[in-house]
């Protein structure tokens, strides 16, 4: 890419009178370069069965083009016109609720014949009028796409031909595989398959689950296939991944595996949201990029993001700046706000853009003039920021998904308390205020010797294959920290009969036979120091088999077992928490793993966050971003080298002020 994108989704079909040329003038005095257009009105551009009006995308497109900016293009498939479900009321998608009904958008059945049919004519006609344009720089898959819970007798029948090809048509090694004599659920015969929907075992429900991810990854990928027919070759296709939502972007997407779907795209690209004002701490943001940035190993983009969102996150002044930098500075190419104008009617009227309802500037709209110009000024330093990590974080679609079946905290009354994502986001965030960049990888990743130090949250399901790398990783010199709940049960969700944790026994020198739930229980050790750390949530009670111990339960009916562990093995370490911890204790732990390694550690900490790349003229880049409303004062201990915002030079040792919610940014010389 060339340049960084900044821009917004526009939606010429929801304003209340005529304001394109107003619109296009202040996007050019905010130094908007790029829209996305298109995706969210299939009833508009085919108001009955075939007839076909692309009035709005055209006159958009030809505004754009004589205003220099550029346009994406994204498929409107994930919101299906009223004439389709009245003419065809199963592409409504079947769950676990029944039917659906409608009116939300992304109720569809993806695997629906009718529903691809009317996709595919669509796709094909907006191609025919966009794809040859000059405005016209890529294209966005659908919206982000999710299976949606579609679970009816088509998306079933599907489901048993994949068991049957998965199990070479063997019912016997199915049913033991996954336990199906437990109340009776052993199916003796394939026509006999009863509704998934209803189902109490754990590792059917989770196979399930996976191959309805697997939907979303083919869709995606057909639909790839369409646009690649029309595309130029100065084209991209991307789409905008979304992750599980906590009121915000939080963590791994329960419905989609990420690492699959973005094989069907050029570019990875990913919408993040997240709290602003007294709550920004630029952890989702960094979280989210970080992953999406390691899907292909490469830049990737930001599609959407909040300008204003809802009325509490109307940013503090220098907020939106400060947020458009963190995204570029983990490798983002672009900034696009969701959306450009807050619409008058209907489900997200207070979802504000860049605009609010009176179409006037505004404090976003005068900060997102000074993003503009500024990107327009130091951009070409900092597009296409390379990364280079020595920690990854190892994240599993399958082990999310067992922890849903088998929650970390389920008792004999409930299945509630923190999941998969609490303990990733543990990980993450630690080492996030710590400074300390890290890659993200899953269970098909290879080449894990790149990395200094690899992390394992919760890897509750896997297969031994993987166990037996991570084993493979450690003796060859890698350094392995990994906490409670890993290498339970095998991909099917079946739980080892051997000693846990199964088969990483050998690298992380411990076994467990038994566990439960901290009460009143400190922690104890060389990794605590005079201050007592405190065991949480949940708790393995450790037994040596050759690692030392880091810190012991100070509880006086679980003295004796370890707490947290560090073994030698080959010419590697792996440390192993087999609690959840304060975050003192955790940054500890993490803190002494990294010096084993090797790894560079920096003495900022937040709110003082600093991150790093390489650009196109083969400088470093470093930013300092202050995620706060007071200001920061540190050292600068690297090359000499220039503040780009500023334009002042810089040495080693000099003192940097950082103004709240601000950030300064060094390219070395």
């Amino acid at each position: 890419m060339k340049e960084l994108l900044f821009g917004a989704a526009y939606y010429d079909e929801y304003m209340p009178y005529e304001r394109l040329d107003q619109d296009v003038a202040m996007m050019k005095k905010a130094g908007i370069n790029t829209v996305r257009i298109a995706e969210s009105t299939w009833s508009t551009c085919e108001p009955q069965e075939g007839v076909f009006d692309f009035s709005h995308v055209e006159r958009v497109m030809d505004a754009m083009e004589e205003a220099g900016i550029h346009v994406i293009i994204g498929t409107p498939t994930y919101a299906v016109p009223t004439w389709m479900v009245k003419s065809h009321p199963d592409v409504l998608a079947t769950t676990v609720k029944g039917r659906g009904i409608y009116g939300a958008r992304q109720i569809m059945d993806i695997t629906n014949p009718a529903y691809l049919f009317y996709s595919e004519r669509v796709i094909r006609e907006l191609m025919k009028r966009t794809a040859h344009r000059k405005c016209v720089i890529g294209f966005q898959l659908d919206n982000e796409t999710k299976y949606y819970g579609t679970a009816g007798r088509n998306v079933q029948e599907r489901f048993v031909k994949y068991l049957r090809k998965k199990f070479h048509n063997d019912l016997d090694a199915m049913n033991h595989e996954f336990g199906l004599d437990y109340w009776s659920n052993r199916i003796n015969a394939w026509e006999d398959f009863p509704d998934v929907r209803g189902t109490i075992n754990g590792s059917l429900g989770a196979e399930f689950e996976k191959f309805q991810r697997s939907l979303v990854a083919e869709f995606l990928s057909w639909q790839a296939d369409i646009v690649n027919e029309y595309r130029r070759e100065d084209q991209f296709i991307t789409h905008n991944l979304d992750f599980e939502w906590r009121g915000y972007s939080f963590g791994v997407q329960t419905d989609v595996n990420h690492y699959h779907a973005a094989k069907a795209l050029t570019i990875a690209g990913a919408d993040i949201y997240h709290p602003t004002q007294d709550d920004l701490t630029g952890a989702e943001i960094a979280f989210g990029g970080d992953m999406t940035r390691s899907l292909k190993q490469d830049n990737y983009l930001i599609l959407e993001t909040e300008a204003q969102g809802y009325p509490g996150w109307t940013p503090y002044k220098g907020q939106l700046r400060l947020q458009a930098y963190s995204h570029i500075a983990s490798g983002s190419n672009s900034v696009m706000y969701w959306h450009w104008h807050s619409i008058h009617n209907s489900f997200e009227t207070y979802w504000k853009g860049l605009l609010s309802h009176d179409f006037q500037e505004n404090d976003a709209y005068r900060e997102a003039c000074i993003i503009g110009r500024e990107f327009s000024e130091i951009g070409s330093h900092l597009v296409n920021l390379k990364k280079k990590n020595e920690v990854a974080i190892l994240v599993s679609n399958e082990a999310l998904t067992a922890l849903k079946w088998f929650g970390i905290e389920a008792t004999a009354a409930s299945n509630g308390g923190i999941g998969y994502n609490d303990v990733v986001r543990w990980i993450y965030d630690a080492l996030f205020r710590m400074n300390v960049e890290c890659d993200f990888i899953w269970p098909e990743s290879e080449n894990l010797e790149q990395y200094k130090m690899i992390v394992v949250p919760a890897l509750y399901a896997a297969p031994d294959a993987l166990l037996k790398r991570l084993n493979q990783y450690v003796q060859n010199g890698g350094n392995l920290v990994a906490t409670f709940k890993s290498a339970f049960a095998n991909e099917n969700v079946k739980v080892s009969h051997e000693v846990q944790p199964h088969i990483l026994t050998n690298c992380l020198g411990v076994r467990y036979h038994q566990f439960t739930f901290p009460k009143n229980v400190g922690l104890t050790g060389e990794i605590t120091g005079e201050k007592a750390g405190e065991a949480k949530t949940f708790m393995e009670l450790l037994v040596l088999d050759g690692a030392e111990v880091l810190a012991s339960y100070d509880h006086y009916n679980w003295k004796e077992y370890a707490a947290i562990t560090k073994n030698h093995y080959g010419e590697g370490t792996a440390v192993y928490l087999g609690c959840m911890t304060d975050q003192e204790t955790l940054e500890k732990v993490l803190r002494s793993a990294l010096q084993d390694a090797g790894v560079e550690q920096i003495e900022e900490r937040f709110p003082v966050i600093v991150r790093k790349g390489k650009n196109d003229l083969g400088k470093t880049v470093r930013f300092y971003f202050n995620y706060s409303a007071e200001e920061q004062t540190t050292e600068y201990r690297f090359s000499e080298g220039v503040e780009l915002l500023t334009g002042t030079e810089i040495t080693t040792q000099d003192v940097m002020q950082i103004a709240p919610w601000g950030v300064s940014i060094i390219e070395e010389k």
